[in-house]
């Protein structure tokens, strides 16, 4: 029998990955706790971020989205680190201990911000090649720097496929049964809104966390430990700016003119990508995963997952594979 190396290769390793992704707790082990987080400069920022696995392991960035933060990830990253990865999951601008060094500094919005953002912290982490892997607003910024940076990227891993922000697509009117599942979109463009997330932030994101995953069944020990993220002093400015400028009610900033001028042609994303949607989310487009297709030219493979938005902790063994895989396509 001819069986090519590249074959045999991601057979066996497949086979080699079952046990630890299948069985076991799905939680940190004790000799993998998810902590502590770490302070690094890096661009504007101080960002504060985990990091797990051995130093000279094949890096991989964990990114998350709104309103949730990096412990959607605290199950995926040990599974990941047990492998000889070496994981790290930033904060975004405007989360947890994510910081700006300097009160001067715009606390800008556009989705370019948050893409030099996590490049800027793999330059200071001394990381040149990565695997990106996200959700929500992680799988935007990830997205991004597929797109605009390849060279960056070893490989994707993309809950809800291709989230770049097309701003003139964005003007248009949607169905209404799409149209109601943003309605925090909408809340937010009005001086109330940001007057409800000032008065009632908890209770918007937790609001929020069980019309993304109407199936998922957590603790509010769980939400609560995500929702400390929200006491960051630029937290309100940044999910209140972000989304007022993805409906342009907003001018982008000049220093992003030329990423943005690029993005807003709908770049297609080359490297090797695995997209994920879960079945219960009700942001997941129809046709598992056709209406983005054409937009990853690369090795590509698409899932899904009986679970809601927030897949990475839904769902942690089978994001964690999903994310060895796209490493090797």
């Amino acid at each position: 029998m001819n069986v090519s190396r590249r074959t045999l290769l991601k057979t066996t390793g497949a086979a080699a990955l079952a046990t630890p992704f299948l069985t076991g707790a799905a939680s940190a082990s004790p000799d993998l706790p998810f902590g502590p987080v770490r302070q690094i400069e890096a661009g504007v920022l101080n960002v504060g971020y985990v990091e797990l696995g051995p130093a000279h392991g094949t890096p991989v960035l964990l990114l998350h989205g709104f309103p949730y933060d990096i412990h959607s990830f605290e199950q995926v990253a040990p599974l990941l680190a047990r492998r000889g990865y070496r994981v790290v999951v930033p904060y975004f601008r405007g989360h947890g201990s994510t910081t700006f060094r300097s009160a001067a500094t715009p606390r800008n919005v556009d989705q370019a911000a948050f893409a030099l953002d996590t490049l800027a912290l793999m330059d200071a982490l001394g990381i040149q090649r990565a695997v990106l892997a996200g959700y929500d607003w992680g799988s935007r910024t990830a997205d991004i720097i597929a797109a605009l940076w390849p060279e960056r990227v070893k490989a994707l891993v993309s809950v809800t496929g291709y989230l770049i922000t097309n701003l003139e697509f964005n003007k248009k009117p949607l169905p209404p049964a799409a149209e109601n599942a943003w309605w925090y979109q909408y809340y937010f463009a009005t001086e109330r809104g940001a007057e409800g997330l000032h008065q009632y932030k908890r209770e918007i994101g937790e609001f929020i966390w069980k019309f993304n995953s109407p199936t998922w069944n957590y603790s509010t020990a769980t939400y609560a430990r995500t929702a400390a993220a929200f006491d960051n002093p630029d937290y309100e400015a940044i999910v209140i700016g972000n989304y007022r400028w993805r409906q342009s009610l907003i001018p982008a900033e000049p220093e992003y003119a030329e990423l943005e001028s690029k993005l807003q042609q709908t770049p297609k994303i080359a490297v090797p990508t695995i997209t994920i949607d879960g079945r219960d989310d009700p942001f997941t487009p129809a046709g598992n995963g056709s209406s983005y297709r054409d937009h990853f030219t690369g090795a590509y493979e698409h899932r899904v997952f009986a679970v809601g938005h927030n897949v990475p902790q839904e769902a942690p063994r089978d994001f964690a594979r999903a994310v060895v895989d796209a490493d090797r396509l």
